[in-house]
């Protein structure tokens, strides 16, 4: 057994920075280089590409890393886990040993698949799965003619089934971000599937490092105090056959690792900071301890896991209607007002009514909307969009911003040409139990044919039903009332806290990370889910929930509606919720006066 392994990653997205793989394995010895690709929303984008070309729906910018890292790999004898597979994990490892072998390149390659279940559904529903929106409790009879693609999200067992070949790299489709970090610390230090402690602090550990560079200075709250924003620093965790691990980077590159870097990424896309559910294990949040060791090294310990359940989440898509975007460019003097008047005639002129459609005024309100400070733009960029099941009037719609241009307001620029009609592949999430899903690992020879496969059982026999924690938990129910007695101030919120924003479905997540245990205490008993409620006022249109985190002096919130439904269908230029952190911390709020004497 090793007494240490270094894990790192190269990416949090598809369209990620391509030059973080080569910086990983240059700038130092690592052990495992994990990548994650897949979104919800990328998944939609696989599917369509696939439909179209059945030889794609997988990652292509990975295949062209790995062509440019190839020899560099070899020598370093790194190993690679990335779910880069996408929808068609198979072409995706084909497609990398076409192209290395007039290189005289040969690397040996695992693929997993199984997570596919789209051929299944007949079978499966209704006696196996009720498929069930776990969102929504759609049933799923409403929306099973309609449905694209259905891919289950698998754990640790054929990813440890893959890492006991010789593969060097390890290409997967749907698994769990979380597992393809995981999987390298059971494989190394022979955890058992029921050790639920160490299986949760290597959940957090991979959730920590699966954004790429969020938790090591990117999208952070202070950005100011990133010292360097070229050759920036991936992050990497330094694992212990304990289970506990520090997060750090690479030396000598960008970016930065502190515990406020890695506090705001751990807030990031949370629900229950008590039961965090992954395929493998239950983790809590709470039980999370920090140290800063300085020198971008933060340890963390003491995690706490629960037995895992006897489910898998399942990621559908089904076709859902039809959308299309515009935008012209509006400037000069009293360029609100024009933007406004020149809305105001195109819709009038459009003179349809869509399922849905929107006004955005980007460089005034688009993402922030009431919550912007007051100002006047000089320049507006207009955008429309709308959304309808009959593609006959998105064509319209196409067809009446270019007339807009030589017969509104002066000082027009165009953005683009007629916009295109985008058909629209809606997010659905649902359950399985995981006896009914068996994945499948191939490994391939060097001509990228099968070579040997084999069948895993996505269950292992130690699941449990266990019960939802609701410690900390508050829902928003009625109005925000300011019950604060003494001498007061009003402050900005970001001079109080740091805070993360992102998205599950029609949902958004901020966590709000306290600066100190002062404001910690006060933000407790005065930042309620009621006040989070109201600021957001319209822009949340269901209920608000908090959850409270004392280890990590941070408050979790979950708006529910507040994204347009979320994904492909939104119209929202922001539709996953990503500045919504900034806009809660530009909002000043009411403090006793003592705060102000604490030099924040």
């Amino acid at each position: 057994m090793k007494n240490k392994i270094r894990i790192g990653n190269a990416g949090g997205f598809w369209g990620d920075d391509l030059g973080a793989l080569k910086r990983q394995l240059t700038g130092g010895e690592l052990d495992y280089i994990t990548i994650d690709y897949l979104a919800e929303i990328t998944m939609s984008i696989l599917r369509k590409q696939q439909l179209k070309n059945p030889t794609l729906g997988y990652i292509t910018d990975f295949v062209d890393q790995i062509v440019d890292v190839a020899p560099i790999l070899i020598a370093k004898k790194t190993r690679i886990i990335a779910n880069a597979g996408g929808m068609n994990p198979l072409a995706c490892a084909k497609q990398i040993t076409n192209r290395l072998k007039p290189l005289g390149i040969y690397l040996k390659i695992a693929v997993i698949e199984g997570d596919n279940i789209f051929e299944q559904i007949d079978y499966l529903y209704p006696k196996k799965a009720d498929f069930k929106n776990m969102e929504n409790g759609q049933e799923f009879a409403d929306v099973k003619s309609k449905i694209q693609s259905a891919n289950a999200y698998l754990g640790l067992p054929p990813l440890l089934e893959a890492l006991k070949t010789d593969a060097q790299i390890i290409i997967a489709g749907r698994v769990t971000d979380t597992s393809i970090t995981m999987a390298p610390m059971v494989h190394e230090f022979g955890w058992a599937l029921n050790d639920w402690n160490k299986l949760a602090s290597g959940l957090i550990a991979g959730h920590i490092i699966e954004c790429g560079a969020q938790a090591s200075g990117g999208n952070f709250t202070d950005w100011e105090k990133v010292p360097q924003w070229s050759n920036f620093g991936y992050p990497i965790v330094e694992v212990y056959p304990d289970a506990t691990f520090i997060v750090t980077k690479h030396d000598d590159t960008g970016g930065l690792i502190t515990l406020d870097t890695v506090r705001e990424q751990l807030v990031y896309e949370m629900g229950n900071p008590a039961y965090y559910i992954s395929p493998d294990v239950i983790a809590d949040f709470l039980s999370i301890q920090l140290e800063d060791l300085g020198n971008n090294k933060v340890k963390v310990s003491g995690v706490k896991g629960l037995p895992s359940t006897y489910y898998l989440k399942v990621s559908m898509a089904y076709e859902d209607g039809y959308k299309a975007v515009s935008s012209i460019i509006i400037s000069g003097e009293n360029a609100l007002n024009k933007a406004e008047i020149f809305a105001e005639i195109f819709w009038e002129r459009v003179g349809i009514n869509f399922e849905k459609s929107n006004t955005e005024f980007v460089g005034f309100d688009s993402t922030h909307r009431h919550l912007s400070p007051e100002n006047e733009p000089n320049e507006i960029l207009l955008r429309f969009s709308v959304y309808d099941y009959d593609a006959s009037k998105i064509e319209t719609f196409a067809k009446s911003i270019a007339p807009m241009i030589l017969s509104g307001p002066p000082g027009v620029a165009v953005t683009g040409g007629r916009p295109q009609t985008q058909s629209v592949m809606t997010y659905y999430p649902c359950l399985i139990p995981k006896i009914e899903v068996i994945a499948k690992m191939h490994y391939l020879s060097n001509d990228g044919n099968i070579e040997k496969s084999l069948l895993i059982p996505s269950i292992t026999g130690f699941e449990e039903h266990t019960t939802e924690s609701t410690l900390g938990k508050q829902i928003s129910n009625g109005i925000a009332m300011d019950k604060m007695t003494g001498a007061s101030a009003m402050m900005q919120l970001k001079e109080l806290c740091l805070a993360r924003s992102g998205d599950k479905g029609d949902m958004a997540n901020i966590g709000l990370i306290a600066r100190n245990s002062e404001i910690y205490n006060y933000l407790k008993s005065y930042f309620t889910a009621d006040k989070v409620k109201f600021i957001f006022g319209d822009m949340c249109k269901g209920e608000v929930i908090r959850y409270e985190l004392d280890n990590l002096e941070a408050l979790n919130f979950l708006l529910e509606k507040s994204l347009d439904g979320g994904g492909t269908k939104s119209l929202m230029i922001d539709a996953q919720g990503k500045t919504y952190a900034s806009a809660l911390l530009s909002q000043k709020i009411k403090v006793p006066e003592v705060f102000i004497t604490m030099g924040l």
